[in-house]
């Protein structure tokens, strides 16, 4: 795996690793001193990343984790900030720029989490499209205990699992925090590992979707997400269009004898 310190604009990254072997790319947030929360530089490469991501045919699926041993991500770092215009109309939400869906990127994402990941750190997680953790990983939204009215990143969550516990993480703040075993009962994540087995159960995954027919992969992911806009019915009719345009013959493209043995979940 070849390390890459140039983002797809072609400036140096200072705040993330990023790299590419077999068709999946690996990010890795890198600022453990920080507990891997973002500031504007992150979300400025993690905008170009996705651009990287979404142009760049030779990557089929992403694997997103962090360093360090305390956090995946607790949000926004709130020592440095992020740019906010002083024009309320003209203001961004950071997930413009750090979500994978919002980006158009319709390569899987399979997110590995470990540690804390708090408020902003959902901004990944909801729009990700695997989700596992590790047994040391805990999930709270510390907005409200700060005054702050949390809302961007439970809308997103509220895709993801049912609404009783978006509110109940939204409005209990720093005072609840959701364990492993909880967030793979509600939905939050489909698999919990040991802290010393998560990148290598994330990269096997990753490696188990890269070998699929990209076209197709990405297809059902589109699908899929954009379904959640629709009604049903709409969603239907509009995955009817995704299902011709990315199997015109109508039938099978893969050999099943050439596909790999399977995984069985944890």
């Amino acid at each position: 795996m070849s390390q890459e310190s140039i983002d797809a604009s072609g400036s140096e990254l200072q705040t993330v690793l990023f790299d590419v072997a077999d068709h999946v790319a690996t990010i890795t947030l890198n600022r453990p001193q920080a507990l891997n929360s973002f500031n504007q530089r992150m979300c400025d490469e993690f905008e170009a990343l996705w651009q990287r991501v979404r142009e760049d045919d030779d990557i089929h699926v992403v694997v997103l984790r962090a360093a360090g041993d305390r956090a995946f991500c607790t949000g926004v770092d709130v020592k440095e900030g992020i740019f906010r215009s002083s024009n309320v109309w003209t203001q961004r939400d950071p997930g413009e720029q750090l979500s994978p869906k919002f980006n158009n990127v319709w390569k899987p994402v399979v997110c590995a989490v470990h540690g804390m990941a708090a408020g902003g750190a959902f901004y990944w997680i909801n729009e990700s499209d695997i989700v596992i953790c590790s047994e040391d990983a805990t999930f709270f939204d510390p907005h409200v205990t700060y005054g702050m009215t949390a809302a961007l990143e439970p809308i997103g969550l509220a895709r993801r699992i049912p609404l009783g516990e978006v509110l109940r993480i939204a409005l209990l703040g720093n005072d609840e925090r959701m364990s492993p075993k909880r967030a793979l009962e509600v939905g939050l994540v489909s698999e919990v590992v040991p802290r010393d087995e998560l990148w290598d159960r994330a990269d096997a995954l990753a490696a188990l979707i890269a070998a699929k027919p990209a076209a197709a992969i990405q297809g059902t992911v589109r699908a899929i997400w954009e379904s959640l806009d629709s009604t049903r019915s709409q969603a239907l009719r509009h995955g009817l269009s995704y299902t011709q345009l990315g199997n015109p013959i109508g039938q099978g493209e893969v050999d099943r004898g050439s596909v790999g043995r399977k995984w069985e979940l944890r």
